[in-house]
């Protein structure tokens, strides 16, 4: 059986997943890989997303965006995600959080998309 951690995270990825695909983003689960984890949600292009339930809100926000940082250029993706719990609140409550880089890059894209250029090739910082 699974501890109450572990169960709390399957949850809100759970959780997650639900919330987008009732909007229409075909987010999806993936099996973990242990030191070579490639994410937790799927789907959700060109982003990967990073799911964090923590009680500490500000070690949930450092993990959550560095695992996702990582895990995203695993994946081949160019944008990480944190997708990160808000205790006692709803999934659509909870938050989506990225590093300013990585925000620059996102504008940076979208911003080309709306000029009719190509969008953004798979660019990191790190």
């Amino acid at each position: 059986m699974a501890s109450p951690s572990k169960a709390k995270g399957t949850r809100w990825e759970s959780d997650l997943v639900k919330h987008f695909t009732a909007a229409g983003i075909p987010a999806r689960r993936v099996a973990q890989s242990g030191v070579l984890d490639v994410g937790d949600l799927h789907g959700i292009e060109p982003f990967v997303g990073q799911a964090k339930s923590y009680r500490d809100m500000v070690a949930a926000f450092r993990d959550g965006v560095a695992g996702a940082n990582v895990q995203a250029r695993r994946a081949g993706h160019p944008f990480g995600v944190a997708f990160v719990k808000r205790p006692g609140k709803g999934t659509a409550d909870g938050y989506a959080v990225m590093d300013v880089e990585t925000y620059t890059r996102v504008l940076q894209h979208i911003r080309n998309a709306d000029a009719g250029r190509p969008a953004c090739r798979r660019m990191h910082a790190n």
